[in-house]
């Protein structure tokens, strides 16, 4: 038997293995320009808004404790008929406002306190070991050292209570002058020290967000973060001064609805992700 000339054995082995990279790549790329549709939204919409939304959105948000400017949660007990709809999940936290952290300490102190009430809570909804729950952060550009620390002890203490930690956080561009720039989702991978965030980034800005529009879903990284696993690209109601190039795709009340919502009965804020199920989701960094 003749033996293949090793010169020739190699460049083969060299075009196969090429060949297997490619495809890699290609089926990658691929899982990241798929996108599934969600909602999210401060207050529960009601038993009778699932079917429609469901037309369009693959999940729901599920706050565990009273969403910001609220003193009750509404979502508090509706994991069951939700996830009998087919919803997944954007379960989120409302984080604390910076400037009520007195100092790095208190930051930790209340990191702790925060992390355990949502482990708790989460539990008792029945979600499972496991499961990102998102801190809820409103605020944009540079944070405090006392909130880098309120947020690296949120992390740490759901890793005890055997939870993945994420962010709700801005993706938008602050411009802090002398030709510096900061975003809330950089300025916190700055400060993790190596420790995993599960990004849920908002930027609603037109664009490179479409506006109210449902189809096709936009792909998660043109939200500006490519290691993001949600991008939330509509916001109820509008903000005027993001979205003047896409204030027609919105209600004329400024409001954000599903196609199916003809009557504009639940307006929401929309997201695209990478799952249909974001907070059963692996971290992507």
């Amino acid at each position: 038997m003749h033996r293949l000339p090793s010169l020739f054995v190699a460049l083969l082995l060299a075009f196969s293995a090429g060949i297997f990279i490619a495809a890699s790549r290609s089926k990658t790329e691929a899982a990241r320009a798929t996108s599934f549709l969600g909602f999210d939204a401060n207050d529960y919409p009601g038993d009778e808004a699932l079917p429609v939304l469901r037309k369009t959105f693959s999940f729901a948000s599920f706050w565990l404790g009273p969403p910001p400017g609220e003193k009750r949660n509404t979502w508090l007990g509706k994991r069951p008929v939700l996830e009998s709809r087919g919803f997944g999940f954007l379960v989120l936290y409302n984080g604390r406002d910076s400037r009520r952290l007195k100092s790095v300490v208190d930051g930790h102190q209340k990191g702790i306190l925060d992390a355990q009430s949502a482990a708790k809570v989460a539990r008792q909804e029945g979600f499972p070991f496991g499961t990102v729950i998102f801190l809820d952060i409103e605020e944009g550009g540079r944070l405090p050292e006392s909130y880098h620390e309120y947020v690296r002890t949120w992390l740490d203490e759901l890793a005890r209570a055997q939870f993945l930690g994420g962010a709700y956080c801005s993706a938008i561009t602050v411009d802090e002058g002398h030709g510096n720039s900061i975003t809330t989702v950089k300025d916190l991978q700055d400060h993790l020290n190596g420790r995993k965030l599960v990004f849920w980034v908002f930027n609603d800005a037109c664009p490179p967000s479409p506006g109210c529009a449902f189809s096709p879903a936009p792909p998660v990284v043109q939200g500006g973060v490519s290691s993001a696993a949600v991008w939330q690209y509509a916001q109820s109601p509008r903000r005027k001064d993001r979205t003047k190039e896409c204030a027609a795709s919105y209600a004329a009340d400024g409001n954000c609805y599903a196609p199916g919502d003809s009557a504009h009965k639940w307006f929401v804020d929309v997201n695209a992700a990478t799952t249909a199920n974001p907070s059963a989701a692996s971290p992507r960094q």
